[in-house]
């Protein structure tokens, strides 16, 4: 099994769930975080002052899937997310030695 960790600009999370559905995989982890990479920030002004904004809203998807499926996966999201302007995102890919569902204690493939 491998888990998939994508970091993404949060416009494009409709398409990427859509995306990873098309393949079968619906289970997934979503959470608002916040970043940066060689983007390093930008600056903005409010009320007439400037400042810099460090930390760029992004979304984090997080999703498990069978070892036969990862390329798919990772295919998919790359598609779906990529604008071609900096900023995009990652993908990560590690592997998961174990799942259990909590439920039925069904364990590994079964369990995702």
């Amino acid at each position: 099994m491998k888990k998939i960790e994508a970091i993404i600009k949060p416009f494009k999370l409709t398409e990427v769930k859509d995306a990873l559905n098309e393949l079968g995989i619906q289970g997934m982890t979503v959470s608002e975080v916040k970043g940066f990479g060689r983007q390093k920030g930008h600056t903005e002004i409010y009320r007439g002052s400037e400042y810099t904004v460090d930390f760029l809203p992004k979304i984090k998807i997080e999703t498990v899937v069978a070892d036969n499926q990862k390329d798919a996966a990772v295919a998919a999201i790359i598609k779906a997310a990529k604008t071609g302007k900096i900023g995009d995102g990652k993908v990560f890919v590690t592997t998961i030695e174990e799942a259990v569902r909590i439920r039925t204690d069904e364990r590994g493939d079964n369990a995702v």
